[in-house]
């Protein structure tokens, strides 16, 4: 099979009807007539069959060991998508004083919210203080040491977990590798051990947790059994020294299937959790954000010209690599097809599939297989739910992309595509 029919593009959500793609029960064509393109439409019914197999998953191999799913708001943040996992349980996890503030708008309270990040400021802690949040994920004795302060100075105990660099090996590409020693999360055991000795008497901090995340589109249970296995010998050091934790937070980066991937069965990674927290007496809490969304969006884009030059042939379209950065940032593969392929099955070449921005890099596939297409034709980029509008910019002074949501046969706008005047506003 073609990688340009690869089944990693198909799920019981997003369907060829007669040649012609449909989302539930609408077609793609449709939705870029109706909404124009670039466009990121995603499936309400994907998301939720995804969060309520893993909740499933979870709930039949831990059993009575505590547990919540904290959506990572930073693979998509977008208001509708946080209400609708609200809706279904979910807790949150943010890394910046711009996600709490989305949380808040969505309707959700701030003591379903996990704070994690490397380098919160002394404004973005305040806020958190205030607001009432679940845990503050801290990576670093001077951040601890600000929080304090902070927490001094409003007469409010911070609810703290330290967040442990487990040094394991995950992460499908270097830039979302986190669970190294050189790399800037977290802090070594014998660093965080310390602070929660000096501080288990503390006024103003409460440990309440341990964390560590391993790295993103992680297609292995070995990573989270390494790190789970230090952080469970952790979590009985610091009892046996009279800090008793409440939650173990383990992170997220949870891989999917984009073309030919792997990635572990919620099943077994769900089973994973449960052998090595069994027993500890804590919480647990995870924090998937791809695993959820990611399959559930495309990005829509329609074809500007196609040209040949020296034998290779492009196909330039209308979104570009602001509008999605992850081939350019990490090198991702992304499969991308006509939405209509009608009259055209079997004519196949290999095109480079580009973007209008004025940069060599705006490149989506330098060689992909890809129906014959022409100028106003609408492709699909599959598996763009997770960061993708999220990561979106106005680099060329490109307005961003609108999203929408498909509930059935409805198709509701959850944010207006932008407009110049909205690029300039405040300049």
């Amino acid at each position: 099979m073609s990688r340009a029919t690869h089944p990693a593009t198909y799920t019981p959500f997003f369907t060829r009807r007669r040649g012609t793609v449909f989302c539930e029960g609408v077609s793609l064509p449709a939705i870029a007539k109706s909404v124009s393109t670039p466009t990121y439409a995603y499936s309400r019914a994907a998301i939720e069959t995804v969060y309520h197999k893993l909740d499933g998953a979870l709930n039949a191999a831990l059993g009575a060991i505590p547990h919540s799913i904290c959506y990572a708001v930073k693979a998509n943040s977008n208001l509708s998508i946080l209400r609708l996992l609200a809706a279904m349980g979910s807790k949150f996890d943010v890394v910046s004083g711009g996600e709490l503030e989305r949380v808040r708008r969505a309707g959700i309270a701030p003591g379903r919210v996990v704070f994690s990040g490397v380098g919160k400021s002394r404004e973005e802690i305040a806020e958190a203080l205030r607001a009432g949040i679940l845990l503050f994920n801290v990576e670093s004795p001077a951040e601890l040491d600000l929080l304090a302060n902070e927490a001094s100075r409003l007469r409010r105990r911070a609810p703290c977990a330290t967040r442990v660099n487990p040094d394991v090996v995950a992460g499908a590409h270097p830039h979302i590798a986190t669970g190294r020693r050189h790399h800037k999360f977290g802090v070594d055991w014998h660093v965080a051990r310390r602070l929660y000795l000096e501080h288990r008497d503390s006024k103003w901090i409460a440990w309440h947790g341990i964390s560590a995340h391993v790295g993103s589109q992680v297609l292995s249970l070995t990573p989270y059994r390494q790190a789970l296995q230090k952080l469970a010998g952790h979590v009985r050091d610091l009892a046996a020294h009279g800090v008793k934790l409440r939650y173990l937070d383990i992170g997220g980066g949870l891989g999917v299937r984009y073309t030919n991937e792997k990635p572990p069965a919620f099943s077994a990674y769900a089973r994973t959790l449960a052998r090595e927290t069994r027993g500890l007496g804590c919480s647990l809490l995870i924090e998937p954000g791809r695993a959820i969304v990611a399959v559930a969006g495309v990005l829509l884009m329609r074809v500007l010209y196609t040209k040949e030059t020296r034998g290779k042939m492009f196909v330039v379209c209308d979104a570009a690599m602001n509008d999605f950065m992850r081939p350019a940032l990490y090198g991702a593969v992304h499969p991308i097809t006509a939405v209509v392929q009608k009259g055209r099955e079997g004519k196949v070449q290999n095109v480079a599939i580009v973007g209008p921005v004025c940069e060599t890099g705006d490149v989506f596939h330098d060689t992909w297989p890809l129906s014959r297409v022409k100028p106003g034709d609408v492709l699909a980029l599959w598996g763009a739910g997770a960061y993708g509008a999220s990561m979106t910019s106005n680099y060329n002074s490109r307005p961003r992309p609108a999203e929408v949501v498909v509930e059935g046969r409805r198709v509701r706008v959850i944010r207006k595509r932008e407009t110049r005047a909205d690029i300039m506003r405040g300049e």
